[in-house]
């Protein structure tokens, strides 16, 4: 039978092969995360037909003379190439600017993608939209531990900032260093217990009725504490320090708390005295959560405060391209793709996420039409070489009438 009958054959395999993988790609131009692939072709055995022949005195050598018997597929790689960043303003939507995947879990397999997509499930764990659990590491009491084996990614229900005893409070802005003596002034500031019980701290400044610039303090947090007495002095030059003798300082403790009045100036015409900052809160209740370049899950709470909640796991491999596709935009590690290497966003080897986007598919439309005509091309001629062949051997038949 005439070989090229089969080397035909071969080569319509061969580019249907590559029509298959050229459709897929086209067909996932909006999957989130798609990575295309490409066939790569080879040549098939090819058969002896003479030998090369040795060069000697009298006769010059010769080439091997062979005929090829077709066209085979060698492989299908990925293009792990970066898709185009798609804002989409979710906090939880996350993308990876860089090498990495992330890691999820279904079931007891461990699978890897790079569709961030991720949303709360009824049970607080963050999953991909195909149900995949996110892997990571839990917040412990606002720290994040990175050194063991990471879990899924959970919201615990209820989820509070805890209450934080109030240690420091400070004053700022002017008391006037001419201010008529008697005059007096009077500010406020909420602190808060351990438990977060929220009490008043008040200091009352007078100015002194014998010496200029001088003003004394009263401190009082209203707890039953004895207040706190004591006084400063503006020097003339805008400054303000303490005076000599007891408690009279520019940093008063009062029942735990640390009231700064060094931040305060003393001029003469301008009153701006007054709190700026304590360093206390009440518990507060879970408002947002948002994600960092890092993968830092933080939640936002009612008190003002920002506590981290959990941390991405990062998955690299050495041999990227050896990962085998397992459908729903993830990946799973093969013999050729090395073990994983966890590790976090941003650091050495891994990429930044990207909070609010998500990664585009990187099929190039124009290529893989081009790629489409050229398969089409190849296999008509392909399918010619086989109609060409079937003529040749309808002659053979016809020379025995």
């Amino acid at each position: 039978m005439l070989r090229s009958l089969y080397s035909g054959i071969s080569g319509l395999r061969a580019e249907q092969t590559m029509l298959d993988v050229t459709s897929n790609n086209i067909a996932n131009v909006n999957t989130v995360g798609f990575k295309s692939s490409s066939v790569q072709f080879e040549d098939a055995l090819s058969q002896m037909v003479s030998a090369a022949g040795l060069a000697t005195s009298a006769k010059a050598g010769t080439n091997p003379n062979q005929v090829g018997l077709g066209v085979r597929v060698a492989g299908v790689t990925t293009n792990l190439s970066e898709g185009s960043q798609t804002t989409t303003g979710n906090n939880l939507d996350a993308m990876i600017s860089g090498d990495g995947f992330f890691v999820t879990q279904t079931g007891s397999q461990t699978l890897y993608t790079r569709n961030g997509s991720f949303h709360w499930d009824s049970q607080g764990r963050l999953a991909t939209a195909d149900g995949s659990l996110v892997q990571g590491w839990n917040a412990v009491n606002g720290v994040v531990s990175t050194g063991g084996k990471p879990s899924v990614l959970t919201l615990p229900s209820g989820t509070v900032a805890p209450a934080n005893k109030t240690t420091g409070a400070n004053l700022a802005g002017n008391l006037p260093s001419d201010a008529k003596p008697g005059t007096t002034l009077q500010r406020d500031i909420t602190v808060y217990s351990a438990d977060g019980t929220a009490r008043q701290l008040t200091v009352d400044f007078t100015a002194d009725a014998t010496t200029a610039g001088k003003w004394n303090y009263s401190i009082d947090d209203h707890s039953g504490a004895t207040a706190v007495t004591g006084s400063v002095q503006t020097s003339g030059t805008g400054t303000i320090t303490g005076t000599s003798g007891g408690a009279t300082t520019l940093k008063p403790v009062i029942n735990g708390i640390t009231v700064d009045l060094s931040g305060m100036s003393g001029y003469a015409n301008l009153t701006t005295a007054g709190f700026d900052k304590q360093d206390g809160n009440a518990a507060g209740t879970l408002l947002s959560v948002s994600m960092g370049g890092d993968g830092t899950l933080s939640g936002t709470f009612s008190n003002g405060a920002t506590v981290a909640i959990a941390r991405l796991a990062i998955g690299t491999f050495t041999n990227p391209e050896g990962l085998a596709k397992a459908g729903n935009s993830t990946l799973t590690e093969t013999l050729n793709s090395g073990t994983v290497r966890l590790g976090t966003a941003g650091s050495d080897g891994y990429g930044a996420v990207v909070s609010g986007a998500l990664e585009a598919s990187n099929v190039d439309l124009s290529q893989e039409f081009t790629n489409l005509i050229v398969a089409q091309r190849g296999f008509q001629a392909n399918a010619r070489i086989i109609t060409t062949s079937d003529e040749v051997l309808q002659e053979l038949t016809n020379l025995k009438r």
